[in-house]
């Protein structure tokens, strides 16, 4: 098969429907439109959503939770994505470098998750009380 010999399948492209060309064609006078109303005549259409002046059902509804706007700038470090840094002190610019953190983070925490084996020293970076701990059994250390 080659791309000059694709074709759609049988039946599923269907001629396009002429509308006013007289009842013997199907759809002659109103043309599929039904019979006067906003919707018969040209022009006259509304919205996506419009309920002839009832409250919408999108309005009707409650609205549902929330999106953080801080949220893209947040990001949290496990502690075996870590051990992927090569640098010898570990700073917010390193773990963007290293592509462990998007590059749009602004503030990173390590959690305890995984497992360190070589000392890290973190530099400006937060560490939950865990996390703090494995890194200092492993011989490393955190810098404020």
């Amino acid at each position: 098969m080659r791309l000059n010999e694709l074709k759609p399948a049988p039946g599923a492209k269907r001629p396009r429907l002429r509308v006013g060309r007289g009842a013997s064609a199907g759809q002659g006078k109103t043309c599929g439109r039904g019979v006067k109303g906003q919707r018969a005549r040209k022009g006259g259409y509304h919205k996506v959503g419009f309920e002839g002046g009832q409250m919408p059902l999108q309005r009707r509804l409650p609205k549902v939770g929330f999106r953080s706007a801080i949220k893209a700038t947040r990001c949290e470090v496990r502690l075996d994505e870590l051990a992927g840094v090569e640098a010898a002190v570990i700073d917010l610019k390193a773990l963007i470098d290293s592509g462990v953190v998007p590059a749009q983070t602004e503030r990173a925490k390590v959690i305890l998750s995984g497992e360190l084996k070589k000392a890290v020293t973190l530099k400006g970076i937060g560490a939950t009380k865990g996390a703090r701990a494995a890194i200092e059994a492993a011989g490393g250390k955190i810098e404020e």
